[in-house]
């Protein structure tokens, strides 16, 4: 049994965006590895099927998930950390906590968006991850998962409340809680409170990239240069990435956090730079 898993998933299907696979291979070289942890990389196609009735790149999607859950079943670890990739990579790693947890266990997604949809509303996955763990998401990825999760040990944090759209509406249909933003600017105590009243012990946090200004942190989707983010077409977050940092330590302080995932890393840079070099003759 390993006390750490390291888990590298440079998923992109859910999102129908290969850039994440960039944003993987980055993450992978910034994170920390811990003394006690393995890392393991999960392959990914670099195809992605758009013809299935409901969800685009759905084949790739469910094998990748299944080969992330098999390999965590073999290693048994206590604790995940998993680097993407989009927000569809945290599914598998949740689903295997909250089989290992089953009495106390909770999610916090923080993300400026509650990836709740389903296929009413959407054909990308990585905007109804939650809904799958509950299994109220796209029929065939709501079957693989083994140990659904109670809407009220999910709690979105940094949500861009006031922003959600029709698409999101299972977090007021459900009574899901949520903080927001403004809620977490100059301390944690909503979340900690929430942690106390669910009685939760074990805790897994998927931080979507996202839910941070992209003024203050630039590798992320928003952050695109030129991009006019008046007419982004969905929330852009508002948290600065030292606020992220203090709720991470102080939820890792005051209960015992056993998946970590860092999803939807878009650094630009690195891709623009990535993609024009090469066209190059000399990297043919």
């Amino acid at each position: 049994m390993e006390e750490n898993l390291r888990i590298v998933l440079p998923q992109w299907q859910g999102g129908m965006n290969p850039n994440y696979q960039m944003g993987a291979k980055i993450l992978e070289a910034l994170v920390p590895e811990s003394s006690q942890s393995e890392t393991i990389r999960i392959p990914v196609s670099d195809v992605a099927e758009t013809d299935n009735k409901e969800i685009d790149g759905e084949s790739s999607l469910l094998n990748q998930m299944q080969t992330t859950y098999d390999t965590l079943t073999v290693k048994n670890p206590q604790r995940v950390v998993t680097l993407g990739g989009d927000c569809s990579i945290s599914e598998a790693p949740f689903d295997y906590l909250h089989g290992k947890y089953p009495d106390d266990f909770g999610v916090i997604w923080l993300d400026a968006h509650p990836d709740i949809s389903n296929t009413d509303d959407s054909r990308h996955i990585h905007e109804m991850v939650v809904a799958n763990l509950l299994q109220k998401g796209a029929s065939k990825f709501n079957n693989q998962v083994k140990n659904p999760i109670s809407s009220d040990k999910v709690l979105f944090a940094g949500l861009k409340y006031n922003d959600l759209r029709p698409m999101d509406k299972m977090v007021n249909d459900l009574k899901m809680s949520y903080v927001t933003p403004d809620e977490l600017v100059t301390d944690s105590q909503k979340i900690l409170e929430w942690l106390v009243s669910k009685k939760i012990k074990h805790i897994a946090i998927h931080l979507d990239l996202d839910v941070l200004d992209p003024n203050d942190f630039r590798s992320i989707l928003p952050a695109e240069p030129g991009l006019d983010r008046d007419n982004f077409g969905a929330a852009i977050g508002s948290m600065k990435l030292s606020q992220v940092l203090r709720v991470l330590e102080d939820v890792s302080t005051n209960s015992d956090l056993v998946g970590l995932s860092i999803a939807e890393h878009m650094p630009w840079d690195a891709i623009n730079l990535h993609n024009g070099l090469k066209k190059l003759a000399i990297f043919k």
